[in-house]
């Protein structure tokens, strides 16, 4: 389905651009409109960016997000995997530090009998990328073509892929310019971009991860909630099953932040083994994933299916078929050191006694970056070895002198700038703390 065929009237985008400063609301038509004009370059950047800053000011309402989701999707491909019986179910976080969820959830739910269509980003700025983590693994390739990506998923249930030029590209030009004017932290905006991609992958269902707290794109929990209202609704008025859960972001997921070491922290956990937040988290996201995609009847039915795709090994098997039928080397499965290793490392260690209360989250994630493994622009490359191991958590105790964070890095000069970002990350207090839940709440359950 062509976007022109949304359009039915002539239209000039400075109208448009009028009516949304104006705090009106758009119809559909002039949704398609914009996107197929920018599009094809017949709208210019700044009118587009004008537009843009008008929608960050005044706002879209539920239909205007929806009609824009819609117009994106169908700028490009859409896939289609009639082929394949089962249901397609996949799995969306809004990004955090060490956020590895979908190395481990994807093999968990594929080894369960559901297919994970999984097409994900890199990182930019603070946040961790999917596509850096899995291309730590020699070989590993993530820019298959849609046939080639059809064909790994029918052979072993899950593929995945970054974003295509098939695939929804308005978002891919709308926000690139979203990010050079400032309005890409705009909850209608971010939820068009983000369900453009994942409804083009031919999903049925999908289940959100929203973050929340110090290291999250939504830091505030209100912000958060919004955003994932917006996003279960959008895509359940475009037909498809859909569920947010809000999770905490105030300090990393898991022990390891960065590319090789995540990559390893997944596989301990496809072994039965890992940190508990992880493995918590994993599990609820699967068992969310086999519920909307049917294969339980219930979210504690798809929680011990998932348990058991772990525990038979089953869930690792599928996660070794996937790397290799993506050109990786499953070698690493068995061996950690055929994965990118870090020349140096370094303590960091606490400068008093008392109890962790808290993290700059943000920042922790921030020092990845700065040590290359991270990025302050897209073209920038990004170095899979380094990285960080977390040996406190919130709530804690810690003695003077006792080790936070080991320091994975390569690079000398950038150290000391890094280094002084982990040493001020962590609050601590007197008294331990209360622990928050991990998963605060579930919205569109």
């Amino acid at each position: 389905m062509l976007v022109s065929h949304f359009i039915s009237n002539r239209m000039r985008a400075v109208d448009l651009i009028r009516k949304k400063r104006d705090s009106g609301e758009h119809s559909r038509e002039e949704i398609a409109f914009l996107v197929a004009g920018y599009t094809k370059g017949e709208i210019p950047d700044y009118q587009m960016a004008a537009w843009l800053m008008a929608v960050w000011i005044r706002g879209l309402t539920h239909a205007e997000t929806t009609a824009l989701t819609e117009m994106m999707l169908y700028s490009g491909e859409m896939v289609d995997h009639f082929e394949l019986p089962m249901k397609k179910v996949d799995k969306h976080s809004t990004g955090g530090v060490g956020d590895k969820t979908s190395l481990i959830l994807a093999p968990i739910v594929a080894a369960g009998g559901l297919a994970v269509p999984m097409i994900s980003g890199r990182g930019l700025g603070h946040t961790g990328g999917t596509l850096d983590k899995l291309e730590a693994i020699p070989g590993f390739n993530t820019a298959l073509s849609l046939g080639e990506f059809r064909r790994v998923l029918k052979e072993c249930g899950l593929s995945l892929i970054g974003q295509t030029s098939e695939i929804a590209p308005a978002d891919k030009k709308i926000y690139a310019l979203r990010d050079v004017t400032s309005t890409v932290e705009h909850a209608g905006l971010i939820c068009a971009s983000i369900m453009s991609k994942k409804l083009a992958e031919g999903i049925d269902a999908l289940v959100l991860d929203v973050k929340t707290g110090s290291g999250a794109f939504m830091a505030k929990e209100e912000d958060a909630i919004r955003l994932a209202e917006i996003m279960v609704d959008t895509a359940r008025r475009m037909g498809k099953k859909c569920v947010a859960l809000l999770t905490g972001m105030d300090e990393p997921l898991g022990r390891m932040a960065g590319h090789a070491n995540e990559v390893i922290e997944s596989i301990e956990v496809l072994k039965g083994r890992g940190p508990q937040d992880l493995i918590e988290l994993s599990l609820e996201l699967s068992a969310w994933m086999f519920h909307l995609g049917e294969r339980t009847g219930s979210v504690a039915e798809g929680k011990h299916l998932a348990q058991e795709m772990i525990s038979s090994g089953k869930a690792l098997a599928r996660f070794r078929q996937c790397i290799q039928l993506q050109g990786g080397d499953p070698r690493i499965i068995e061996d950690y050191s055929l994965l990118p290793t870090a020349k140096h490392q370094e303590q960091v260690t606490s400068a008093k006694s008392g109890f962790i209360t808290g993290t700059h989250c943000r920042d922790l994630g921030t020092a990845l970056a700065i040590l290359e493994g991270g990025r302050d622009k897209k073209d920038d490359i990004i170095d899979h070895a380094v990285g960080l191991e977390f040996h406190k958590r919130i709530g804690d105790a810690v003695n003077t002198g006792e080790k936070l964070v080991t320091i994975l890095y390569n690079s000398e000069a950038r150290l000391p700038e890094a280094r002084k970002l982990i040493e001020n990350s962590f609050v601590l207090g007197d008294h331990q703390p209360p622990l928050p839940p991990l998963i605060r709440q579930v919205i569109g359950g």
